[in-house]
């Protein structure tokens, strides 16, 4: 699938209706975007306000709620991407996915931090290892399984962390793909993860890359 080369995307979820469709913040101008996965166009549009820089995004329950960096202010949407309000968090915002359960937040460091999904006031934190030792700049997130993944920032590799201990039980290598997208931008790196759990793939992508990719998993 196509995706526009400009955004410097901080995030991405799929909201499933009668269509797939990949929603994403675009950092670059604090919007976040509809786009269906098999039409080249934009089905909805909505910016966040100047002062403030778009983050991680997850769905909930029919609405969508996306981070911003450091205002700590997450803002809440409906499918067509009105604004229904907002609510605090303190901390930095850098991704967010979401669960039967509620929410779940990476701010850079090696502690994800879990928020309830109507007033995000937080319900528990969990520090994140990788070997036994802790594993910072955890970047955008997803929920497979029960399984948290996470992009680390930098790094071509998706992990696994086991939502109960914090360990890290598996890393996903997606070196091939970053090396088909052929960008020499340091900084565009992978940040996007999103789930189809119907038919068991992973959609991922990055700041800048032309394309969203889909990586079949295991039954």
């Amino acid at each position: 699938m196509r995706h526009d080369a400009q955004a410097v995307t901080d995030g991405v979820a799929l909201d499933i209706d009668e269509n797939i469709d990949v929603i994403t913040p675009y950092a670059l101008c604090s919007d976040v975007v509809r786009i269906p996965r098999d039409v080249d166009k934009v089905l909805h549009r909505a910016r966040i306000p100047a002062a403030q820089f778009g983050e991680g995004l997850a769905a909930w329950k029919g609405t969508l709620v996306s981070l911003t960096w450091h205002d700590g202010v997450a803002h809440r949407w409906t499918a067509a991407l009105k604004p229904t309000g907002t609510r605090r968090y303190e901390g930095e915002g850098w991704g967010l996915a979401s669960d039967a359960r509620g929410f779940v937040r990476s701010d850079g460091r090696a502690t994800l931090t879990f928020h309830d999904p109507e007033t995000l006031k937080v319900t528990r934190r969990l520090g994140v290892t990788f070997a036994g030792r802790p594993l910072d700049q955890l970047n955008e997130l997803e929920i497979v399984d029960g399984a948290i993944l996470a992009n680390v920032w930098h790094q071509p590799f998706i992990v696994r962390i086991d939502p109960a201990s914090g360990r890290v039980t598996g890393v996903i290598d997606l070196r091939a793909i970053v090396a088909e997208v052929g960008l020499t931008d340091p900084e565009a790196v992978a940040n996007g993860i999103a789930w189809d759990a119907a038919k068991r793939r992973l959609f991922v992508t990055g700041k800048r890359w032309p394309m969203v990719f889909e990586i079949a998993l295991p039954l």
